[in-house]
């Protein structure tokens, strides 16, 4: 068997290590230059762009070039890019001629792969570096399409200053996408690369439009363009200093920076959801809003719009944009700021009692003065229903109703029910927050609170594309950039809300007056139907608005980026306007399909709101929420004996049973009774009981407004620097009668009527003792803290 010759081997493994070296020659990344990152709207128009890491403008590769500037750029430099493996011997032959010939560089025979290798590497020239470039352009097009090279091209050639690629050339030269410029400004930018250090706008003009000129004629000769076209692009201006790039969603992008990674995109460029038509005209309407606002000293202003039926981001507007005033705080992104949220999570608590059968659309709540454990709630109004329907309690978003709602379905369970369906900001355990979770003792993100009744509307408008089952992933937070990912259909029999309550809620904030409409909005058929509730925190630092419908949630937050308050920042007037120019950029839709099945009918106690009792004398049929069959009868229409009059109460005692008359009574607790009656003129109190009836084992007939039952009072002292008083307040339910009041069984004195007394006890524990004219007693304790012993909440 003949052996090998040794030289073969050696010449086979040297071919073999060749061919190894060219074909991992090119990097499989060919640019790791920083590259700008860079909002687009949904039809691919630019919002916003920041300036890469390194100083440049440099946009990522585009997926396509125009067609325009490819005619330009080829037509200048490689007018046989389309016919060459990367090197055009003819125009290399011409070049060594040219330059042979004028002893000096004239003419450079470097084809469009080979720059872009050039580019690539930023090395000095020498012989071997071009000889390398040579290589490396054979092998740049084995890789990649004619088309890849030159959008790599496009990306990374000079195009002046600091601006590389043709994107950011034709936005800082142009203002506009490069799609949409002219033949003159696309043959402008195509001869820049070739000496920009030289030629480019605002330096050597006459020089740059020589240069274009030529190119234009040039176009004309290879049929590009006929010479008609290319005369009349000879008489547009060259571009002057660049201009500053959009800046139209600023705080989009610097999400988008600070999420890329986490996000998996891998290129700093995406396409964002945002209408670029609607994302401007809130940037307007906010802008408009915030030079109105800025005469109150309130700086600052944002709004979030999101597409209820793709779960999409519409327009994202963190902050006015004013980068050169620096005192406006307007680079904070107020979509992601914790803020107080005030009133708007109270339909959220709304919801969730119907959805666990504690109470009816018109449940009447309380609404009377209250302490808990030293924490008195007040109302906006500072003034009391005594009883309201927790509809209206929320349309008119009273405070203590909430208090009380709160009270009765336990904080733990709300903060936990708030967490599940996406607010992340409760970092602190459910006691902290406690009964003023509520009233904006939290803080929430205008994030969460938007993608959480998001969720609301996505579960309501799939009650029938799910055939009444539930999807949690509708309550997945909105997508601001397109990805391909679908909701996952892991369809369940139960959600955080159910169909009906979410339902009832919508119609319950759906009845509000529209801030200068003065209700009169519904008889005008252009007006859309709209679920809307606004808020303002403590301190009047955060005015809330945030509106829905089926194919729409808006939510708009006014205040100061640092905390700062201000007199009339509240809700309803700086923050819901704002709410409805919004919603008047949007199309109109349809309002809610009504989840019959998911609603049931039941018998319901006008007065009360309640599952009406036996006792109830207006019956009145209702569909609410199917959990509402687990509700309480109503509690307050009970049966009294009347004397054969009907003018006094009686007992058997008194009066013979053939002879009373017996009629149901709508009979609200003496506090609640006592605020009610002064509203509700109807109202008619029970009747007094006849003479020589024993009382023994009858209703109650008096409460202690304030202080409560073992409640803990501080009393301040006054300016000039003497203890002040508290003032105890109590009702009575028959009208004209005497109380005598004791403390710590020492007569104070004696209320008719009006049962209010000031007083000033010492610090400690006491017991109130209220005794009417007929010997009803009615005894309790308060603690009076003292001042030096007193604790901060």
């Amino acid at each position: 068997m003949n052996k090998i010759p040794k030289a073969f081997l050696i010449s086979d493994l040297i071919c073999f290590v060749l061919l190894l070296a060219f074909l991992f020659s090119l990097p499989s990344k060919l640019f790791k230059t920083p590259t700008s990152f860079v909002i687009e709207a949904s039809n691919g128009n630019l919002l916003s762009a920041a300036i890469a890491s390194d100083g440049q403008w440099r946009f990522p590769v585009a997926d396509s070039v125009p067609v325009k500037f490819k005619d330009c750029i080829i037509a200048f430099e490689d007018k046989r890019f389309y016919n060459h493996f990367g090197i055009d011997f003819l125009a290399m032959s011409r070049a060594m001629r040219q330059n042979w010939k004028a002893k000096s560089v004239v003419s450079g025979g470097s084809t469009l792969s080979m720059q872009v290798i050039r580019l690539s590497r930023k090395q000095d020239r020498t012989i071997w570096q071009k000889l390398l470039e040579v290589i490396l352009a054979f092998r740049l097009e084995i890789k990649y399409s004619k088309e890849e090279i030159i959008a790599l091209y496009a990306a990374n050639a000079p195009f002046g200053s600091n601006v590389v690629g043709l994107e950011a050339a034709s936005w800082r030269y142009y203002g506009r996408n490069a799609k949409t410029l002219s033949w003159g400004e696309m043959a402008t930018l195509a001869v820049l690369p070739n000496s920009p250090s030289l030629v480019h706008p605002g330096k050597n003009s006459a020089k740059l439009i020589k240069k274009r000129n030529d190119l234009l004629d040039k176009l004309a000769k290879l049929k590009y363009i006929d010479q008609a076209t290319a005369n009349l692009a000879k008489l547009e201006p060259v571009p002057g200093k660049p201009m500053p790039l959009p800046q139209n969603a600023p705080h989009l992008l610097n999400r988008f920076k600070v999420e890329r990674a986490s996000l998996k995109i891998p290129s700093t460029r995406i396409t964002s959801t945002l209408d670029e038509n609607i994302q401007l005209k809130v940037n307007a309407i906010l802008k408009r809003y915030n030079n109105r606002y800025r005469a109150n000293d309130i700086n600052n202003i944002s709004a979030l719009v999101l597409n209820a039926k793709t779960g999409q981001v519409v327009s994202y507007v963190g902050n006015i944009y004013q980068p050169e005033n620096a005192g406006l705080q307007s680079h904070v992104d107020m979509i992601k700021a914790p803020r107080s949220p005030g009133s708007t999570l109270k339909p959220l608590l709304y919801a969730s009692m119907m959805n666990d059968g504690f109470i009816l659309p018109h449940t009447l709540v309380p609404d009377i003065p209250t302490q808990i454990a030293g924490y008195s709630p007040q109302n906006y109004d500072l003034g009391y229903d005594g009883a309201i329907a927790a509809d209206k309690a929320l349309s008119r978003s009273l405070n203590i109703p909430a208090v009380k709602m709160l009270q009765q379905y336990k904080y733990e369970r709300f903060y936990d029910k708030l967490k599940k369906i996406g607010i992340g900001t409760l970092n602190q355990p459910a006691d902290h927050y406690g009964l003023s979770l509520i009233l904006g003792g939290s803080e929430v993100t205008m994030w969460d609170l938007a993608n959480t009744y998001m969720g609301m509307v996505r579960t309501l408008n799939h009650f029938n594309t799910y055939k009444g089952l539930y999807n949690p992933e509708d309550y997945k937070p909105a997508s601001y950039f397109n990805n391909e990912n679908k909701d996952e259909k892991d369809y369940q029999r139960t959600s955080f809300l159910d169909h009906g309550s979410i339902w009832a809620t919508f119609n319950a904030m759906e009845e509000v007056m529209r801030p200068g409409d003065e209700g009169l909005w519904e008889q005008f058929s252009s007006s859309q139907r709209v679920a809307w509730k606004t808020g303002t925190s403590f301190g009047f630092r955060d005015a809330w608005a945030v509106g829905l419908t089926p194919n729409y949630v808006v939510c708009v937050w006014v205040g100061n980026a640092d905390g700062e308050g201000r007199p009339g920042l509240v809700g309803i007037e700086a923050a819901a306007p704002v709410l409805f120019d919004i919603f008047r950029l949007l199309p109109n839709g349809k309002w809610f399909e009504t989840p019959a099945t998911k609603l049931k009918k039941i018998k319901i106690c006008k007065q009360s709101g309640y599952k009406a009792g036996e006792y109830c004398t207006n019956v009145t049929e209702e569909l609410v929420p199917v959990a509402g069959e687990k509700t309480a009868v109503c509690p307050f229409h009970k049966l009294v004996h009347l004397d054969r009059t009907g003018t006094f109460r009686v007992t058997d005692q008194c009066e013979s049973i053939p002879h009373m008359q017996h009629k149901s009574w709508f009979i609200l607790p003496p506090a609640m009774e006592y605020y009610y009656k002064i509203k509700n003129s109807d109202y008619k109190s029970l009747p007094p009981f006849k003479d020589g009836c024993d009382l023994s084992g009858g209703n109650s007939v008096m409460e202690v407004i304030y202080p409560k039952n073992n409640a803990i009072v501080y009393i301040p002292l006054e300016l000039d620097g003497t203890r002040g008083k508290i003032v105890i307040n109590a009702a009575h339910r028959n009208s004209g009668s005497k109380i005598y009041w004791h403390i710590d069984n020492e007569y104070i004195s004696t209320t008719t009527n009006f049962h209010q007394l000031a007083i000033s006890p010492p610090p400690g524990k006491h017991t109130l003792t209220l005794v009417d004219e007929n010997g009803e007693r009615l005894v309790q304790t308060f603690t009076v803290l003292d001042k030096e012993k007193k604790g901060g909440r």
